[in-house]
């Protein structure tokens, strides 16, 4: 049987014998897979003019709602990829992080998309930057989504989480993709790809599988396409030197296998609990998915004087992990994903092995349960043990992918940071230590090194996502070794596949085209209060100006009453002397409260609630006899998602400019309202 690939809306299966792939525990024949005959420059261009202007018309919040639409059909669906999984030799526990760790990507977008982005398919970046004397002339940065494609070329350890993590993002930014995951376990991508699709969910052309060689692809790409990369730092080189990239300066993200550390504090004992909690993360990060995690404990960094304690407990803890059929009760621990990832494995242990002594494992010599060795592709978990970690270069250097630590000795901090960064670019590095100021001389001392930090004390541990697991609102990515790259990083991740780009002119033709009021932009006046207008009658630079109300020292003394406000400014006129202020000034917060008297409409209307405060400034004291007026005005409109039972909605921001009788502005703030929609 052949794999099927995704391509210009329909299935197709390659021409010619393609590759075939085994089930890693059994080594039975499960498909083949190949993309010969396929016309690779016509799948982009399928992608770029077919899911691009379906995706880059949908707002943010639409595309957020497609995800979540997403997950929630491939969570009804998980139990389908579950027990294809386990042909890829992982775990229960391996397939959750793949499966339901991918899914839950797309939850966080989904979320994130609709709760810090606009409903709009752009979005502002910052604020406005006066480059003009009168304020005439503007400038600000817009992001707008790339009108190519999105290229994912993924490891094998992954095959759901490593596309759902990286489509999660560009669907949301508004990019389609086109996913190439590893041949070996593209058997489960498949699937999942299968129930996506005939899901309906995403418009067509929004993604696309390929499952097999990418061919003569990179061949055709453009500025405007995206290639990211999961893998060896040495493929990902090969690719990131492709001609069209160079030429063409596509955006290329690598986030390649690295050297990852995890550093035990010298204020460790034996038994104690941060001891206990090291040994147990070095354990599971080594034998999840068979160590074949490019986040996985690669060099495990410890007190000189504490390193036979630890081999000792964690020669304890891993003879307990049984390996096996990851089906049968009791199993641990699955297979390597093939048997050339044995053969691989083995090569990088021969050579470790030669300046590092075996403190446990033996690759000729251990169990398998409830499966053939000979058929599977298993691997036994080993440590390793290097003695001058300063000087002996080989753990730095070489990554046996699979079940496989170094422990290394260190006698200073200094020396914990000096082995830590030797290799050259990681992940992520751990800390285990109740110390903070060791925690503090870590991070800061190796940072540079690494795209993430995890310190873990006996206070975090309960809810620490552990070592090894990315979060879809953190970057992921490393310097160096590690490929260079970032990758998720919440809202961060999104700007990768958009372009930014700064546009000038006059106030009032920048919000026309961003629909946010800009500073001196042109303001619309109309007889009806903008209180009394619904969600869709206000418009961007509606603008109402209010009567106007003179401070008295009663208002000052009475607001101190009601809030216990009592800070000399406000209440004692003798301690002025020396300070910025020549008499007793108004509270900040009754300049505020006294500005929502003076704009708001109180009868009941389309205005249902107070949302909230956005931004608040008190740029000039506020004396006795000052008199105040307000400019309240319409700066930003966010439709709502319509919710069952509930009264169709948007939230409206506003600008309120509070001046004073010399018409300079006193106070600034960003408010928030809940307005009704017209039914």
């Amino acid at each position: 049987m052949k794999l099927a690939n995704y391509v210009e809306g329909k299935w197709v299966e390659g021409l010619g014998e393609g590759v075939p792939l085994f089930n890693a525990i059994n080594g039975e024949l499960i498909a083949e897979a190949t993309t010969k005959g396929l016309d690779f420059g016509e799948i982009l261009d399928y992608a770029r003019n077919t899911g691009s202007p379906a995706l880059r018309k949908m707002t943010f919040h639409e595309r957020a709602l497609m995800l979540k639409k997403l997950a929630l059909h491939l969570t009804a669906k998980k139990e389908m990829f579950y027990k294809l999984s386990y042909a890829t030799g992982a775990t229960k526990v391996d397939s959750w992080v793949d499966i339901e760790g991918g899914i839950g990507n797309l939850f966080v977008y989904a979320s994130k998309g609709r709760r810090e982005l606009p409903n709009e398919p752009f979005f502002v970046d910052g604020k406005p930057e006066i480059v003009s004397k009168n304020g005439t002339f503007i400038g600000h940065h817009i992001c707008v989504p790339l009108e190519g494609t999105a290229v994912h070329i993924n490891a094998f350890n992954f095959p759901c989480w490593g596309m759902l993590e990286k489509i999660a993002v560009n669907l949301l930014a508004g990019m389609p993709a086109i996913v190439k995951p590893a041949t070996i376990t593209s058997y489960l991508t498949q699937i999942m790809v299968q129930e996506i699709i005939s899901s309906g969910i995403l418009p067509e052309g929004a993604l696309q599988l390929l499952c097999g060689s990418t061919g003569d692809l990179l061949d055709h790409l453009t500025c405007q396409d995206v290639v990211t990369f999961t893998g060896s730092a040495s493929t990902g080189k090969k690719l990131k030197s492709h001609a069209s990239i160079l030429e063409n300066s596509v955006r290329f993200t690598m986030e390649a296998d690295s050297l990852n550390c995890c550093i035990l504090g010298p204020d460790a004992v034996p038994g104690s609990e941060i001891f206990n909690l090291f040994i147990k993360e070095v354990a599971r990060e080594m034998t999840t998915k068979a160590g074949q995690k490019c986040t996985a404990i690669r060099r495990t960094i410890v007190p000189d004087n504490l390193t036979e304690p630890v081999i000792d407990a964690l020669k304890k803890r891993l003879a307990t992990i049984a390996i096996g059929d990851p089906q049968k009760e009791g199993v641990r621990m699955g297979s390597l994903a093939g048997k050339e990832q044995v053969k691989e494995v083995m090569e990088k242990v021969k050579m470790l092995q030669k300046s590092c002594e075996t403190v446990f494992g033996n690759y000729d010599d251990f169990e398998v349960m409830a499966a053939d060795k000979k058929k599977g592709a298993f691997f036994p978990s080993m440590l390793l043990y290097s003695k001058d970690p300063l000087h002996n270069m080989a753990p730095h250097e070489l990554e046996a992918f699979g079940p496989v630590s170094t422990v290394m000795p260190y006698k200073t901090a200094a020396d914990a940071i000096a082995i830590a960064k030797l290799g050259k670019g990681s992940l992520v590095g751990s800390i285990f230590t109740e110390d903070d100021s060791f925690a503090r001389q870590m991070v800061l001392g190796t940072a540079a090194y690494h795209g993430r930090m995890v310190v873990i004390n006996s206070k975090s541990a309960g809810e620490s996502t552990g070592h090894g697991s990315p979060l879809p609102h953190l970057v992921h990515g490393g310097p160096g070794r590690a490929g260079g790259g970032e990758e998720m990083g919440g809202m961060r991740g999104i700007f990768h596949y958009m372009q930014r780009t700064a546009i000038q002119g006059h106030p009032t033709t920048i919000t026309a085209i961003t629909d946010v009021y800009q500073p001196k932009s042109e303001q619309i006046h109309t007889l009806t209060h903008p209180f009394r207008k619904y969600f869709d009658e206000l418009q961007i630079g509606e603008t109402e100006v209010t009567h106007k109300r003179t401070v008295t020292e009663a208002d000052i003394v009475n607001f101190a009453n009601i809030s216990g406000d009592n800070f000399y400014a406000h209440t004692d006129v003798t301690s002025l002397e020396g300070t910025m202020f020549t008499s007793r000034v108004a509270h900040g917060y009754f300049v505020l409260s006294m500005a929502a008297g003076l704009f708001v409409d109180p009868r009941k209307g389309p205005v249902l609630a107070n949302y909230g405060l956005d931004e608040c400034r008190f740029v000039k004291p506020v004396y006795v006899g000052a008199t105040l007026g307000v400019r309240l005005t319409v700066k930003e409109k966010t439709a709502k998602e319509n919710k069952e039972g509930e009264r169709p909605q948007g939230i409206v921001k506003w600008q309120v400019d509070v001046y004073d009788e010399t018409g300079e502005t006193v106070a600034m703030a960003t408010i928030l309202t809940i307005v009704a929609r017209k039914e």
